[in-house]
């Protein structure tokens, strides 16, 4: 405990190296590093690495839960939000707490200029035309095939969203990696790959579902491969994509009463 204490104060000590004219209008790559820093050092324990761990608020991708300004965000910082599990951070300088806030929004994506969506056109969408639950789970029901999306929502933004359906291999997350074996025997098989090691290999055969483990000594090949997913076309216009977009970042872990904002 105490060389955790003593590793937050030289990391508080090296941060104030930082006058706050070094902002001036653009943060540098230090100033962030070092918003990053305190971050993970101070709020991560509460808010998680990425900033999504509170319900219905995703730090790192500019989800609050009301359009805070920096000031504001600076003064949540400083000051906490009485009544909630927000605490007050007083040995924090101003120039700090500003880092952070520069820290997070700089992760932000800015999708002010996206078409707003209707969530309930884009479940009748997920569920009917793009029968996205012959391969994904939404709230128990669906294939775990393509992976779990009842909470989708906290963890990416309706960027990321738009661009794993216009474009899915484009950036495919670990978890939903696809993966392909192929046996001494001459036997291929292709699914999510779910854990490998040095001896052995484990996927969600992709044709059958169900969980397949093979041993490496009896591989002939494997990789990693493309991921099934498919892009929807020109068929499905940018507002079908927004709406869509609208029902899956409305996926969230229901709001706690008395969370931080």
């Amino acid at each position: 405990m105490r060389k955790a204490h003593l590793l937050v104060t030289a990391l508080l000590a090296a941060v104030l190296a930082y006058p706050p004219a070094s902002r001036a209008q653009h943060e540098t790559g230090a100033d962030l590093f070092s918003g990053e820093q305190v971050f993970q050092s101070l709020c991560a324990n509460c808010h998680g690495r990425d900033g999504a761990l509170v319900p219905n608020v995703d730090l790192g991708h500019g989800v609050f839960r009301q359009p805070y300004s920096d000031a504001q965000l600076v003064a949540v910082i400083l000051k906490g939000i009485p009544n909630t599990p927000m605490p007050a951070n007083p040995t924090m300088s101003e120039a700090q707490a500003q880092l952070v806030v520069d820290y997070l929004r700089s992760r932000a994506v800015d999708n002010s200029s996206a078409l707003a969506g209707d969530a309930t056109k884009g479940r009748s969408l997920f569920e009917d035309r793009g029968n996205c639950q012959s391969c994904h789970m939404v709230a128990g029901t669906g294939s775990p095939l393509g992976g779990e999306l009842t909470r989708i929502g906290d963890s990416r933004t309706v960027a990321e969203l738009t661009q794993s359906l216009r474009t899915p291999n484009a950036v495919v997350q670990p978890n939903l990696r696809w993966y392909a074996v192929t046996t001494k025997a001459g036997a291929t098989v292709s699914g999510r790959l779910m854990n490998r090691d040095a001896f052995s290999v484990q996927l969600l055969d992709g044709s059958s579902g169900k969980l397949r483990s093979f041993n490496m000594a009896d591989l002939s090949a494997h990789s990693f491969a493309a991921s099934p997913m498919p892009a929807l076309g020109s068929d499905w216009s940018d507002q079908d994509v927004a709406d869509l977009v609208a029902y899956l970042a409305s996926l969230r872990a229901p709001a706690k009463q008395g969370a931080t904002p």
